[in-house]
């Protein structure tokens, strides 16, 4: 079932801009491997939820998957051919403000032919060029 937040202040969202670059979530934080997202837009629940399942049915629930995306803007849309006004409409679905450089997903327990595989498959799912990422040993 796609996510969306329990409850929120306020129902309805302005559709805002996304400009920049990721400074926050842009590095492999819970596991080994991780899939980076090179371009900026919204990603719905539905598309987060298609890549989480593509990558745990890879992996035959072996590892761990993290998914670091989480859908919390309410988009509302009219319905079709409805006449001007009457006010803004209601939420139709909720999706996540991704910046170029974000980590959409993250692998643990699994050796790095294999992650790379099961991202790779997620990548597929995705709206946006993603790359496949390795976490920096500091």
């Amino acid at each position: 079932m796609p996510q969306m937040p329990k409850r929120v202040k306020f129902r309805k969202q302005q559709r805002g801009k996304l400009r920049g670059v990721a400074s926050r979530g842009n590095y492999v934080a819970y596991g080994d491997y991780g899939l980076q997202c090179m371009e900026t837009g919204w990603l719905t629940a539905r598309q987060i939820e298609a890549g989480r399942v593509a990558a745990t049915h890879f992996l035959r629930r072996e590892g761990k998957v993290y998914v670091r995306a989480f859908p919390d803007k309410p988009i509302s849309k009219k319905p079709l051919e409805t006449r001007m006004g009457k006010g803004k409409a209601e939420p139709e679905y909720w999706v996540a403000c991704i910046r170029e450089g974000a980590i959409l997903y993250e692998l643990a327990g699994v050796p790095a032919p294999v992650a790379r595989q099961a991202l790779l498959r997620v990548a597929h799912k995705m709206p946006y060029r993603c790359r496949f990422v390795e976490r920096r040993h500091v």
